[in-house]
């Protein structure tokens, strides 16, 4: 008979125990930067010996919001989920970075609220780019494809985004580098004792 020995968890990968969670949302336009600001914090954290995971809006709807549409209540469904993972991650130790459109208030507030209720730090940052510079920068072509007749129900353009008027901190990144983007949401992360 043999025994199976039970694996123990690597000290390097498990959250110590003052380690707070937290989860950060970004919400802007489609190009306004969001991807961009995630992906620069996460670095920045992870340097920092941070637990840190990214739910990027395009790779969740990818997995696992696969089959969703576009509709307001796709759209909302999709918010809830990355917001329901978000939270978990957070109540585990992890940073939880979501850069996602989440263009209606409403869902939004649902989602912070739904972190409220569990207790786990959220940080709403507002990427406010312009559509006229999201649309230069068009980093998926969705703004031409529009403008082409291609596409319909593009977010800020044919379709309503509800500028938040709740977030912690605003991001006006065509007029700031990338750094400075960054370097604001770890600033706001410090002061509140989660970096």
């Amino acid at each position: 008979m043999t025994t199976a020995t039970i694996p123990r968890a690597d000290p390097t990968t498990v959250a110590a125990p003052t380690e707070r969670g937290a989860t950060v949302w970004m919400t802007g336009l489609p190009s306004a930067g969001k991807s961009s600001v995630a992906e620069g914090l996460a670095d920045r954290l992870r340097a920092d010996g941070h637990r840190v995971e990214v739910l990027d809006g395009n790779v969740v709807r990818e997995f696992l919001s696969r089959g969703l549409g576009f509709s307001r209540t796709d759209r909302d469904a999709n918010i809830l989920r990355i917001g329901f993972v978000a939270d978990l991650l957070a109540r585990n130790g992890v940073k939880a970075i979501c850069a996602s459109i989440a263009p209606y208030d409403e869902i939004r507030r649902q989602v912070r609220a739904m972190h409220d209720t569990s207790g786990t730090a959220f940080l709403q940052v507002y990427v406010a780019t312009p559509v006229d510079v999201c649309s230069e920068r068009d980093v998926r072509g969705l703004y031409a494809a529009q403008r082409a007749g291609e596409l319909t129900g593009l977010t800020g353009v044919d379709d309503p985004y509800e500028v938040p008027a709740d977030s912690e901190v605003v991001l006006p990144t065509e007029a700031q580098t990338l750094a400075e983007s960054v370097a604001a949401v770890h600033a706001a992360l410090v002061e509140r004792g989660l970096a």
